[in-house]
């Protein structure tokens, strides 16, 4: 099984860049889509019909901004959209698909990069997004979390971590969080998988960051312990080039 995770930085782009061969190369089994910028309605959906995949929206109030999505081969026993909380669910940012054995959830955690407007609202998105994790956890044994987080957890997922720790994505209380998050019963595939370096899933349209992979890995799926032995292959897409991010693969037994 294949599952992927994928800021796509707006899917109607994406879609004109030729998002949909891609999807028929890669050929996925789950596609979990973050900041799809759209509502149902401005997608071409369609194309996801024809590549015989069952899609799912949640999009933000706001028009053009944030935004998830999951396309998934088999038809899920129930779908539920966001947290319950609709100061948090108006910007549509979790989505959950349940199939017979196994949760999956598409994640897009808040940017704090308006540190005066916007950090407050991530960390109460985050200490809420806790709370519901925890309280679903027990009933979801086999959940796999997959999204953009937002969050750089240690130094080696970014480039520069001495300067860029005044910064949101980078602050002492996000990565506290994310390892609390973590505790819950979660293991970050990727780093589980790989222990190197230098391996990033976003990069600034700015200053060739790209070119030079000054880049920040903040985009995960986060699988529960128990699916840890049923790991196949973990890995990044950076040569793929929708977005400002890049895909993360898990495969799974």
């Amino acid at each position: 099984m294949k599952i992927i995770s994928y800021n796509i930085n707006g899917i109607r782009s994406g879609i004109n860049k030729g998002l949909s061969d891609w999807i028929e190369k890669n050929y996925p089994d789950v596609l979990c889509l973050q900041e799809t910028k759209a509502l149902p309605e401005q997608i071409n959906t369609n194309i996801f019909d024809n590549l015989g995949y069952n899609h799912y929206w949640f999009s933000s109030k706001r028009k053009g901004y944030s935004g998830v999505g999951i396309l998934c081969k088999k038809k899920p026993i129930h779908v539920e959209y966001g947290l319950g909380l609709d100061s948090i669910d108006q910007e549509g940012r979790i989505l959950r698909i349940d199939l017979k054995n196994l949760s999956i959830i598409s994640l897009y955690i808040p940017s704090g990069n308006d540190m005066m407007k916007r950090l407050n609202f991530k960390f109460f998105f985050m200490k809420n997004l806790f709370l519901h994790i925890k309280k679903i956890k027990n009933k979801f044994n086999n959940l796999i979390i997959c999204g953009d987080y937002n969050i750089c957890h240690h130094e080696i997922d970014i480039y520069d971590p001495i300067r860029n720790q005044r910064f949101s994505g980078f602050l002492p209380e996000e990565r506290k969080w994310m390892t609390c998050f973590l505790n819950l019963g979660f293991i970050d595939s990727f780093r589980n998988f790989i222990k190197e370096p230098h391996h990033y899933s976003w990069w600034n349209y700015r200053f060739n960051a790209k070119k030079n992979n000054k880049g920040w890995r903040i985009d995960y799926i986060i699988i529960s312990e128990l699916l840890k032995k049923e790991i196949k292959n973990v890995y990044l897409m950076p040569e793929v080039k929708f977005s400002d991010h890049c895909p993360v693969v898990l495969e799974i037994f």
